[in-house]
């Protein structure tokens, strides 16, 4: 812990660390090399090494079948994938808001149950509610935010939206999708998301550079119907709080080969969904159902019925440094920052108001 200073400090690495590998922590923006790349690869390493020798030594000493998960390091997507498949477990579950905010749902439990003695009821699939814990605004609302921020309003009844939003993306736009209770946990679950056109090859570095802000390697997360998803990744178990990684299946990869180090290997299209696919062919999948979020499901079924691709990207609805949007009106205030076309705020479709001459 001496080389470590989040224990004690700001910090995650201390001087001694930094003067083992020669280097200060990469500051944003500067340039990146070599070494914070196998640093980054070698931590990543290791931590699942450790992470999947604790589970498989956990599964062979009690010969249980299924696993649940909490901890900020229950949030590594690529080490839950890997025990999922290598550990031994039949089935793994990860509390969605596993780091510590989490703790106040075990507060929670913990009075209800051990000093209250009320019984334990297990819910299928589970209690979290798609993890949609958070707070919840009316149409009132979102029609005064928008009309606050000069906006205008074209209001869909739930059919028409799917569709009307399925054509914008299918037409390249980004969207700013807002709706129902705020997801709870440190994923945008498809209520305070930006989803755009998985198929193209700029949208990643486009949303990176001209929504969020921030380096335009970082990768995004596509949202799939459930039913399809082993269609498009080697993945048999759902995913409904974006907590596991899986590759992406062999016959969507394309023939180009991942050549070159570093992120000379990020212009390459490794498949047809080339925004939501690693330079590993692997993805942080987000299964979706309809059971929580039916408008959400609606829209990637109707952009299915249009392209074929049960999938769109999804990633947070906020910019870099900024948590993630709450209220309608820090909706239309990220709207009005940043690149994205179109916010949609419950059945509220949202425009810039026409530029006369």
């Amino acid at each position: 812990m001496t080389y470590f200073d989040y224990a004690q400090g700001l910090r995650m690495t201390s001087e001694r660390f930094h003067r083992l590998f020669g280097k200060p922590p990469r500051e944003p923006e500067s340039a990146l090399d070599q070494l914070y790349m196998d640093v980054a690869s070698s931590i990543q390493q290791v931590t699942e090494d450790v992470v999947l020798s604790l589970a498989s030594t956990l599964q062979r000493e009690t010969g249980e079948k299924n696993l649940c998960m909490a901890g900020g390091v229950a949030l590594n997507c690529v080490a839950n994938g890997r025990v999922l498949r290598e550990s031994g477990f039949e089935s793994l579950w990860i509390q969605p808001a596993a780091g510590d905010a989490g703790g106040a749902l075990g507060a929670g439990l913990g009075l209800w149950h051990e000093y209250l003695a009320q019984p334990r009821t297990p819910q299928e699939p589970d209690g979290m509610n798609g993890s949609l814990l958070g707070p919840e605004y009316t149409v009132a609302d979102m029609r005064a935010a928008a009309t606050e921020g000069g906006l205008t309003i074209n209001e869909l009844d739930d059919d028409a939206l799917a569709e009307e939003v399925a054509s914008r993306i299918d037409n390249g736009e980004v969207i700013g999708w807002f709706q129902g209770r705020m997801e709870f946990g440190p994923r945008a679950l498809g209520a305070r998301s930006i989803i755009g056109d998985p198929r193209s090859p700029e949208m990643q570095s486009r949303i990176n550079l001209k929504v969020k802000f921030r380096e335009s390697f970082r990768p995004f997360a596509p949202a799939v119907l459930e039913e399809r998803c082993a269609d498009w990744f080697d993945l048999d178990a759902p995913s409904p709080y974006m907590l596991l990684v899986a590759p992406v299946t062999e016959s969507r990869r394309t023939d180009e080969q991942a050549t070159g180090k570093g992120l000379e290997r990020l212009k390459l299209r490794r498949s047809e969904i080339a925004a939501v696919t690693h330079v590993d062919y692997s993805a942080r999948v987000q299964t979706v159902d309809g059971r929580w979020n039916s408008r959400f499901r609606d829209v990637i079924a109707a952009f299915e019925q249009r392209t074929g691709v049960p999938v769109l990207v999804n990633t947070s609805f906020n910019i870099r440094g900024e948590p993630i949007v709450c209220t309608p009106a820090d909706a239309v205030r990220c709207f009005l920052k940043t690149g994205i076309d179109t916010p949609v705020l419950g059945n509220l479709v949202v425009n810039r108001p026409a530029v006369t001459a």
